[in-house]
C-alpha cells in the first residue's frame, strides 16, 4: 500500500494566513469602522467609539450619529449629523457643521462633497471647488489614477478640470456609456480606487472598471453574495467586500466568505477597515474582528493538541465532543453513542504521529487510546462485544438517552467495576473503528506485549461474530440493532440494502483477523463467506438511490474497512473486486474533497489524491471548534465543479470556514446548519488526516526555519471550556 507518485512530490508545508474570529457586542447599531496608527473608531447612531480590548468607550467630543469614517495622511475624519470632525493624532476637534457624505485626499488637497457640491477642507475652514456641483447627489469619493471619481445613487463619473464626466459625440452623458460593458446593477452603494481597478459595489454585485473597460463581477464570477453595501482595501492588494449576508474577502483570485456568529455579530456588514494582520467589520449589533496569524498545518496540529487538553475533551482515555449545559452554564462532555469509534481516529492520529515524529509523548497518547478501546470491550463482560461508551456514575456530563433507531439508550453496569456503566446495543461503526485504528496502531507504534494485546483484541471481535453466526450479541442474548450481517439478515428489505456495506464490514474483519492470527478459524470463516456470495454484494457498497438514503457516516465505516480489507486480502480476483468497489465508491466521494478519504484513496491506489484540495481544507479548519450555526444556501457562486458527480444532490463541497470543522462521517456539502455555538467537535479527525498526509508523503514536513514565527504564549488564546475529568482512574488490563 505505498505511494507511487513518480514524480509528484507533497504539498509544502508553507505559512499560510490563520483566521482567528472574536465579537465585540453593542446595542447601538454601528455604522462604520476605521484603523489608523494602531487605533480603531468605531461611528455609531449616537456618537463615536474608539476600541480598548474587548469594550467600545465612547468618545466625547464627537456626539451624534456618525454616517461615515474616512483615513487621510495624517488624520482620521468622522462625518456626523452635526458636521465634520477631524483627528490630528491627539485629539478631536471639529471642522465644519456641514452634514459632508464622503471625504477623500485627492492631489494632495483634501476633498469633500454635500448634496451636489464639492469642497476642500484647508485647515479649519472648507471652501467650495471651482465647477464642483454635479447634476446628482453625490455618495461616493475616490481619487483614482489622477482622477477624482464621484459616484451617486445611480451615476458615476470623473470630474476633471472643473467638468462632470462628459458628452459623446451624439451630446449623451459619458459617465453613462463605457467603451464595452454595463455595471451590474444601477444601485450604486460604495466606490473604491484599488490597484488599476475602480470598483463599484451594488446590490447585484461588483463593477470593475479599467480605463474604459467595465465589467461585472457576480455569483457566477465567484462571488458569494451580491448584495454589496461597502467596500475596502486589505493587505497585500486584497478587497474586502461587506454585503447584506456576510463579508467577503477576494484574495489570489478566490473569494472567502465569512459569516455567522463564528465571524461576525451580524450578517449585515456596513463598513470593514483593515489594520495590520487584522480587520474589523462594523454592523448593527457590533464589532466583528477577524486577526490573521502565520500558521503551518505541523504548527495547527501542535494547536488542536493542546486544544483538546485545555478545553477538557478527554477523558478515560477516550475523546469527546463537547455541550452546553443549560443549567450550569457551561460546556461538558458527552457520553455518546460512538465514542470509541470517534477516539479511534485520534488513535490512529498518534500512531501515524509517532511513526512520523518517534515522540514518545505521541506513544504514550497512542497507547492510551488503545488501552482505552480494549476497555471499552472488556467492560461488556461478553468477549468481543465492545461498549459504544462508558458512563462514570454521579459524573458531570451529558449521559446519552437515545440510541440506535430511535430506541432508548441501553446503559448496563459494568460487573467489572461498579462504578462505571456501559452504552450497549453496540453497531458495527464500534466494529469498523477498532479494527481500522487497532490494526494501524499495530503497525504503527504498538511495542512489546501490546502487539500480542492488539492481535488478541480484534481476533475476539471477529471470533464473536463466527460463533454468533454473523451477528452482534448483547446482553440480552438477541443481535443489536445494527449488528447483523448474516445471510438471513439480507433476505430482508432493510439487509438486502445493506448488504453491500455490511458484506465489506464482515469480509475486512475475518480477513483481517486471519492475517494477523493465523488461525484455522478465520481463514475456514473468511472461505465461507466467499462461497456465499459475500464480495459480489461489495460491489455495489455504496447506494446512490434513493439520494436521501445515502448516508455519509457509511462512508467512514467503508473506508475504515476498504483499508484492511485492501490490505491483507492477496487473492487477485477477490482484491479486484474490493477495488471496483472502493472506486466505485470514490468517485461519488470525491466531489467533497475530504481529506482523509483522499488520503486513503491515493495510498490503496498509487495515484495522486486531490492533494491540494485536501490542504486547502485542513488549512480551513477554523481554531475555534465550536459549531456555530452557518447558512450558505442564499450563495449566488455555488455550483459542481467540473468532472465531479453529486449524486445526493448537493452542490459543492463548502469550506470548513464558511461551515463547521466536521468529522469525517459529515456532509461537507451541507449548505445550512450548526448548533449555535453549543456543541464543540473534537480534532481527532483533522489529526488524523494531517498525520496520515504527512506519514504517506501527501504533505511535507513544515521548513524548520518558519518555528519561530510566534511562541506559544504569543499564539492564539487556548479556550477553557469543560472541566477536567476529576472522577476515577481507567482500572488497568491485564
Amino acid at each position: 500500500m505505498a505511494r507511487s507518485f513518480g514524480a509528484i512530490g507533497p504539498v509544502p508545508d508553507s505559512l499560510y494566513w490563520q483566521e482567528v474570529g472574536t465579537t465585540v457586542a453593542s446595542e447601538i447599531p454601528l455604522t462604520s469602522v476605521i484603523a489608523a496608527n494602531d487605533r480603531v473608531w468605531v461611528g455609531t447612531a449616537s456618537g463615536l467609539r474608539e476600541l480598548h480590548g474587548e469594550r467600545l468607550e465612547p468618545v466625547s467630543a464627537v456626539a451624534g450619529s456618525v454616517a461615515r469614517l474616512v483615513s487621510t495622511p495624517g488624520h482620521v475624519w468622522a462625518l456626523t449629523v452635526g458636521g465634520l470632525h477631524r483627528w490630528d493624532g491627539q485629539s478631536w476637534s471639529q471642522v465644519a457643521t456641514n452634514q459632508f457624505s464622503d471625504l477623500v485626499e485627492h492631489q494632495g488637497t483634501v476633498v469633500a462633497s454635500v448634496d451636489r457640491r464639492l469642497f476642500r477642507v484647508l485647515g479649519n475652514r472648507i471652501e467650495p471647488v471651482e465647477g464642483g456641483e454635479a447634476p446628482f447627489p453625490i455618495h461616493r469619493l475616490s481619487s483614482h489614477q489622477e482622477v477624482l471619481w464621484v459616484s451617486g445613487s445611480d451615476r458615476l463619473a470623473p470630474w476633471v478640470r472643473g467638468m462632470f464626466g462628459g458628452v459623446d459625440v451624439y451630446g449623451f452623458p459619458a459617465d453613462q456609456s463605457w467603451d464595452w460593458g454595463d455595471p451590474p446593477s444601477r444601485e450604486y452603494r460604495d466606490l473604491l480606487g484599488l490597484d488599476d481597478r475602480l470598483i463599484l459595489g451594488t446590490s447585484r454585485g461588483l463593477g470593475v472598471l479599467r480605463g474604459m473597460v467595465m465589467h461585472s463581477v457576480r455569483g457566477d464570477g465567484g462571488l458569494p453574495q451580491e448584495d454589496v453595501l461597502c467596500l475596502a482595501p486589505g493587505s497585500n492588494g486584497d478587497l474586502w467586500i461587506g454585503t447584506s449576508q456576510g463579508a467577503v474577502r477576494q484574495t489570489g483570485g478566490r473569494f472567502h466568505y465569512f459569516a455567522g456568529k463564528r465571524w461576525l455579530p451580524d450578517d449585515r456588514v456596513v463598513s470593514i477597515a483593515s489594520g495590520k494582520q487584522v480587520v474589523y467589520f462594523a454592523t448593527p449589533r457590533g464589532l466583528g474582528v477577524i486577526r490573521y496569524l502565520p500558521f503551518t498545518l505541523a504548527r495547527k496540529a501542535a494547536y488542536y493538541e493542546r486544544y483538546i487538553e485545555a478545553s477538557g475533551q478527554k477523558r478515560l482515555g477516550l475523546l469527546h465532543k463537547l455541550e452546553w449545559d443549560d443549567g450550569l452554564k457551561e460546556f461538558v462532555r458527552e457520553a455518546g453513542d460512538n465514542d470509541g469509534g470517534y477516539s479511534g481516529d485520534y488513535l490512529t492520529a498518534q500512531s501515524y504521529r509517532y511513526a512520523v515524529t518517534h515522540d514518545p509523548a505521541a506513544r504514550r497518547e497512542a497507547t492510551n487510546s488503545f488501552h482505552a478501546l480494549r476497555f471499552l470491550e472488556r467492560m461488556t463482560g461478553i468477549p468481543g462485544f465492545p461498549a459504544r461508551g462508558i458512563w462514570v456514575k454521579n459524573e458531570t456530563g451529558h449521559k446519552a438517552t437515545g440510541g440506535s433507531g430511535g430506541y432508548p439508550a441501553e446503559w448496563h453496569d459494568s460487573k467489572a467495576d461498579p462504578r462505571f456503566e456501559w452504552k450497549g446495543d453496540t453497531s458495527s461503526d464500534e466494529l469498523c473503528s477498532h479494527f481500522y485504528a487497532v490494526s494501524r496502531f499495530l503497525e504503527l507504534a504498538a511495542e512489546g506485549d501490546e502487539k500480542r494485546l492488539a492481535v488478541e483484541h480484534l481476533a475476539r471481535m471477529a471470533e464473536h461474530l463466527i460463533v454468533n453466526h454473523w451477528q452482534l450479541i448483547d446482553v440480552d442474548g438477541k443481535p443489536t440493532r445494527w449488528g447483523r450481517w448474516d445471510p438471513e439478515y439480507f433476505l430482508t428489505d432493510e439487509g438486502h440494502f445493506d448488504r453491500g456495506l455490511q458484506a465489506l464490514e464482515l469480509l475486512s474483519f475475518v480477513k483481517t483477523a486471519a492475517a494477523l492470527t493465523g488461525r484455522p478459524l478465520f481463514a475456514d470463516a473468511y472461505r465461507k463467506l466467499v462461497e456465499l456470495g459475500y464480495p459480489a454484494y461489495t460491489l455495489r457498497q455504496r447506494q446512490t438511490t434513493p439520494p436521501e438514503a445515502i448516508l455519509h457516516f457509511e462512508d467512514q465505516l467503508a473506508f475504515w474497512s476498504y483499508w484492511t480489507l485492501l490490505k491483507y486480502e492477496t487473492d487477485p480476483g477477490l482484491h479486484a473486486t474490493y477495488r471496483r468497489s472502493f472506486e466505485r465508491t470514490y468517485e461519488v466521494l470525491r466531489v467533497e474533497h475530504q481529506p482523509w478519504f483522499n488520503y486513503v484513496h491515493a495510498v490503496v491506489s498509487g495515484f495522486p489524491g486531490e492533494e491540494e484540495q485536501s490542504a486547502t481544507h485542513l488549512r480551513e479548519w477554523p481554531l475555534d471548534l465550536r459549531i456555530w450555526n452557518f447558512r450558505n444556501s442564499h450563495r449566488t457562486d455555488l455550483k459542481t465543479p467540473s468532472g465531479y458527480v453529486s449524486p445526493k444532490g448537493g452542490i459543492q463541497a463548502i469550506s470548513p470556514r464558511e461551515g463547521q470543522p466536521i468529522r469525517w462521517d459529515s456532509w461537507t456539502m451541507q449548505l445550512d446548519g450548526g448548533a449555535d455555538g453549543r456543541d464543540v467537535v473534537e480534532p481527532g479527525g483533522w489529526l488524523l488526516a494531517y498525520w496520515m498526509g504527512r506519514y504517506h508523503g501527501f504533505i511535507a514536513a513544515p521548513d524548520r526555519s518558519e518555528d519561530g514565527i510566534w511562541t506559544e504564549s504569543e499564539g492564539p488564546a487556548l479556550p477553557k471550556l469543560a472541566k477536567p475529568y476529576e472522577g476515577p482512574a481507567r482500572p488497568t488490563l491485564p
